[in-house]
């Protein structure tokens, strides 16, 4: 089924916002709707932005109005430094319940809905495989409100999927993105001026490119991808080689016993490790890609290739910091400019210099 009027949740979140921008660059999309509780903090052109809260009868009038076929639903939060415990599982666990009881119904136009979930649906531990494939069920129960919030809602897409099996759905589950633009727990810690590890654990860690998280939503969106599909780039790295590669030394400041007990004093000395990332500092974690590469996608970047990228931007981010006067994206300043008659256009500018 071709996606032409498509609704993007969250399109405040990067993931949101990068996919509208994507999608403004296709022909054959004719309309272009996005809802979050806040504005975007991109700058985008032909998406119509409408502020609504997760309600699912607001929600089903938006879809319904604009005869939406395809749902993308980007507003996942897998970053618990982002909101409290409560506020991320009514986002994740509720909030999704409503986005996919607004595309139920016998009248729904919706044809195919896109979900973005994570790689900490797997969760990390000793005994892991290598390699996650999508057919594998977690081995171990979730032990974080975030992971238990990820298992949930990706269980409300399940039911609803074999609830409408005419219906496409998709479900990517992202490894940790890296790249300028995001700003992550992940990409804090590789910025810090030491790559902080747990004393006697070396793990691998896999990224994905900012560039291809956006790269696959747009792929989902475009072509036909019923069931689940890991995005991760190719390959993995140790954390020492990591740390390598970004030109800073290793730092074993936790202690491998009771290491959740030493959070609270590494954060006081300015190392913020969420609690679904301790884990992943012990054993790490690795996804079966091939799935999503059968489709036709291209990962642009590896993982060695990401993270190089990463250290070339944290090279210049100092001197852009310094500048003064730096552009920041405000949707209600960009549409003044765009659609006031006060605002004088460069035409009429050229043509007041000419009479004078």
């Amino acid at each position: 089924m071709a996606s032409r009027r498509i609704l993007i949740t969250g399109l405040s979140t990067y993931w949101g916002g990068r996919l509208a921008q994507a999608l403004e660059d296709d022909d054959e999309v004719e309309a272009i709707i996005g809802i979050d509780r806040t504005p975007p903090k991109v700058e985008l052109d032909r998406t119509e932005f409408v502020q609504v809260a997760d309600h699912h009868t607001l929600i089903r009038r938006i879809v319904q109005g604009a005869e939406i076929d395809t749902v993308v639903d980007t507003r996942l939060v897998t970053d618990s430094s982002l909101t409290s415990p409560r506020k991320a599982h009514e986002n994740n666990v509720i909030g999704t319940m409503n986005i996919l009881a607004a595309c139920s119904g016998a009248d729904t136009t919706v044809k195919k809905v896109v979900f973005r979930s994570s790689a900490d649906f797997y969760g990390a531990e000793q005994d892991d495989p290598a390699f996650f494939t999508e057919d594998m069920r977690r081995p171990h129960p979730a032990r974080t409100p975030i992971e238990r919030d990820i298992v949930e809602a990706e269980r409300a897409v399940a039911d609803f999927a074999a609830k409408h099996p005419d219906s496409t759905v998709t479900v990517l589950r992202f490894a940790h993105g890296l790249g300028p633009e995001l700003r992550t727990s992940y990409s804090r810690l590789l910025g810090l001026p030491a790559v902080p590890m747990i004393l006697g654990f070396d793990p691998r860690w896999q990224f994905v490119h900012e560039d291809d998280i956006a790269g696959a939503l747009h792929h989902a969106v475009t072509h036909e991808l019923p069931g689940i599909y890991n995005v991760a780039a190719d390959g993995v790295l140790a954390l020492s080689e990591i740390a390598g590669l970004l030109g800073k030394p290793l730092l074993p400041v936790l202690p491998p016993w009771g290491t959740e007990l030493a959070l609270p004093i590494a954060r006081r000395l300015g190392v913020h490790i969420v609690p679904e990332m301790v884990n992943h500092l012990r054993f790490g974690q690795g996804l079966d890609n091939r799935r999503l590469k059968a489709t036709g996608y291209r990962l642009r970047y590896t993982t060695r290739e990401t993270v190089e990228k990463l250290r070339e931007h944290q090279r210049v981010e100092p001197l852009l910091r310094d500048r003064s006067g730096q552009y920041r994206y405000e949707r209600e300043v960009e549409d003044f400019l765009r659609r006031s008659p006060s605002v004088r256009r460069e035409t009429e500018r050229d043509e007041s210099a000419g009479a004078n």
